[in-house]
């Protein structure tokens, strides 16, 4: 633990691809400015990005190049504990049709997932078998529920037979697309968006087989205009319901669709969170079903090493940001800001200083972070200056070096511990050493500090800016 004071330190230290242009402007959706971050006042938190979790869903499906490797193992509760539990680990073992096994490898699936290894037995059952999952962004949960849709799909019959709802426009149609890709050698199996923006005539019967939408459409589509006959669809698939339940009015509208279906209809849930909200809400929509949950990933920062600087303002830490980045210039670096105004001041002074640098934060619209994320991932730019909305996620290779330009704390302005390892964790991936270099600049600071050090039961060293021989041999 830290055991010097501030005022002792301060003495010692003599204070020193995406999709376009497509904007969130569905009635039944997030508000557009809401959905995008958008606040005028800059002094803002990034907390409203945080919780904007329909923006970070869909900022993780687009700059999603391959599947993550999880260290999380897999927890399975059977409705019937004395069934056997199978898993596959090929995709051959699922005995697909030929024209889905090629889509499947045309997009670059090898083998299946630690989460497909265990959900696609299950969905793919007969008869069908209800499903609650947890699977976090990169896990390859939208393919495996994809792939149990077109399995499940008698492409004779010319009317929807699975529906899957999704909380945004956008992250509707990032399904529909894993949909057009897995199912290219498949055209016999047709898809159809229940958007609002994709008008159909009055008296249109739908023949397509599969329907993706959001609530308040497909409910419209559903129940008012009469384009989809509830009673025939076996496979409805709610995603993102961490986010349904964050978007208001989506619970009770996927609530009403669920009771139209019938009760053979196989329901499929997945969320990336587990909260008592969404086990709720989980609970009222899926019958009796298997639930697959994702152990709790062991919070270890070893191959992190943590220094934290002593500064006296603002200024100051800019100052000692620039002498530790002057030995670290061979690495990428990840600066964390507590709000827009300070990320932005920042990104502005060094950027004077000659540094290439990105910046990313909640006002912007989720394809242009994606863009930045992509630039700053092929090394166009060395050092990303972030808030929050940039702490999960997002896997880069080559950061070596993460900066909490201000230390995370919650709204009642205690040490926010989860935000602080996610930031961290950018770090010290792939098996490599990491390094972690924190900002204090006051009693508050460093109090936030050595709770975040008890928390985590990690000392964390102090730095002196003019000897930077080791953080130089780790970040390069």
């Amino acid at each position: 633990m830290a055991s010097d004071s501030w005022a002792q330190a301060v003495d010692e230290q003599e204070a020193a691809a995406s999709i376009g242009n497509l904007q969130i402007n569905e009635k039944d959706d997030k508000p557009k400015a809401e959905a995008n971050g958008a606040k005028t006042d800059g002094e803002k938190t990034e907390d409203d990005d945080k919780d904007d979790k329909a923006a970070q869903s869909l900022l993780n499906k687009l700059i999603r190049s391959n599947l993550v490797n999880t260290t999380n193992q897999v927890e399975v509760l059977q409705r019937d504990p004395t069934s056997p539990l199978y898993s596959v680990k090929s995709f051959e073992e699922l005995r697909l049709k030929p024209q889905l096994l090629q889509g499947v490898y045309a997009m670059g699936f090898n083998r299946p997932s630690k989460i497909q290894e265990t959900a696609l037995p299950m969905m793919l059952a007969e008869p069908p078998q209800n499903l609650i999952a947890q699977s976090q962004s990169g896990t390859g949960k939208t393919a495996a529920f994809v792939l149990a849709m077109l399995s499940h799909v008698d492409p004779e019959n010319k009317w929807p037979q699975c529906m899957c709802v999704s909380p945004t426009y956008e992250l509707a149609l990032q399904t529909g697309k894993v949909i057009e890709q897995m199912g290219k050698f498949y055209p016999e199996v047709q898809l159809v968006y229940a958007i609002r923006g994709n008008k159909l005539e009055r008296g249109t019967k739908l023949q397509e087989q599969i329907v993706i939408g959001t609530p308040g459409t497909v409910l419209d589509w559903c129940q008012k205009l009469k384009f989809i006959d509830p009673r025939k669809i076996k496979v409805f698939v709610l995603d993102e319901a961490d986010v349904m339940i964050a978007t208001q009015g989506h619970q009770d509208q996927s609530i009403r669709i669920q009771r139209m279906l019938p009760k053979t209809c196989q329901m499929l849930l997945f969320s990336a969170t587990f909260e008592d909200t969404v086990w709720n809400f989980a609970k009222r929509i899926v019958p009796d079903p298997n639930i697959i949950k994702l152990k709790r990933e062991e919070e270890t920062l070893d191959t992190i090493k943590q220094y934290y600087v002593i500064c006296n303002s603002k200024e100051e830490k800019f100052q000692a940001l620039c002498n530790i980045y002057g030995a670290i210039t061979i690495a990428q670096a990840m600066i964390f800001c507590h709000t827009r105004k300070t990320a932005g001041w920042l990104a502005g002074e060094l950027s004077r200083e000659g540094h290439q640098v990105a910046l990313l934060s909640g006002e912007m619209q989720v394809e242009q972070r994606a863009a930045v994320i992509e630039r700053f991932r092929d090394g166009k730019e060395k050092v990303l200056v972030t808030t929050n909305v940039c702490a999960r996620g997002i896997d880069v290779e080559q950061v070596s070096v993460v900066i909490n330009f201000d230390l995370p704390v919650d709204k009642d302005g205690n040490p926010d511990n989860e935000t602080y390892l996610h930031r961290i964790g950018r770090t010290g991936r792939f098996g490599k050493r990491g390094l972690a270099i924190n900002m204090v600049d006051s009693r508050f600071s460093m109090n936030i500090l050595d709770r975040i050090q008890e928390h985590f039961n990690k000392k964390i060293e102090k730095l002196d800016t003019d000897d930077l021989d080791e953080i130089e041999k780790i970040a390069n």
